[in-house]
């Protein structure tokens, strides 16, 4: 899951994008409003985590210019006013949910969940394919009965490679959608964590990889 978090307290913003990257989420950070509206444009992100007192642009302005573009990100807005008009003004402008601060990490990350969710297909609760299982809920990965140990990286490519159903996904997405900006796009990264993912499912094989195509299971 690709996230965007607009908040101008760069602290809170570091802190959030931490925790969230140990949900398993690839996450980019923007200080101010035109930054925001300029990564959004540029890159599909599943949810965005949309302040409304930033910088240079309003959130609300980003809000208005993200929805009127066309934009299929799901909106987030944060703020620290906690009134009903201040929750009605933000769905109004086009935003999908609403969080007042300060919040609770907990709801953050199950909002943002939630909301990933409404921007795909419906999918099952539990990801399955023959002995190899998938919560996303619990984070919890299995095959053959037997817990999977791993890295938040290794369950957001088995995430996506179960969610895609036996399509085949390239790399290119896989990078851009368990990595953030800063991944390097023409590293070994995605094939290396592949390597070490098929290591850990153990045989016999399940995730194939297709010539100058990508990979499925």
């Amino acid at each position: 899951m690709r996230v965007l978090v607009a908040e101008d307290h760069a602290k809170l913003a570091q802190t959030v994008a931490v925790g969230l990257r140990r949900e398993g989420m690839a996450v980019d950070i923007a200080l101010d409003g035109q930054q925001a509206l300029d990564d959004a444009r540029i890159t599909s992100y599943d949810v965005i985590v949309l302040d409304r007192d930033l910088p240079a642009l309003h959130g609300d302005e980003v809000c208005r210019q993200l929805i009127a573009g066309g934009c299929r990100s799901r909106i987030l807005m944060l703020t620290a006013a906690a009134t009903i008009e201040d929750r009605v003004d933000g769905l109004g402008l086009g935003a999908d949910d609403y969080l007042p601060k300060p919040f609770a990490f907990a709801e953050l990350v199950a909002r943002i969940r939630a909301l990933a969710r409404r921007s795909r297909p419906a999918l099952p609760p539990l990801l399955v394919c023959g002995d190899l299982r998938l919560d996303p809920g619990q984070r919890v990965a299995t095959r053959a009965g037997r817990r999977l140990a791993l890295t938040p990286k290794e369950f957001a490519v088995l995430q996506l490679l179960l969610e895609a159903q036996g399509a085949v996904v390239p790399a290119e997405e896989l990078l851009e959608k368990a990595w953030d900006e800063m991944a390097d796009p023409f590293t070994t990264t995605v094939k290396a964590t592949i390597h070490r993912l098929r290591a850990k499912l153990g045989d016999p094989p399940v995730i194939h990889t297709v010539a100058q195509a990508g990979y499925r299971i």
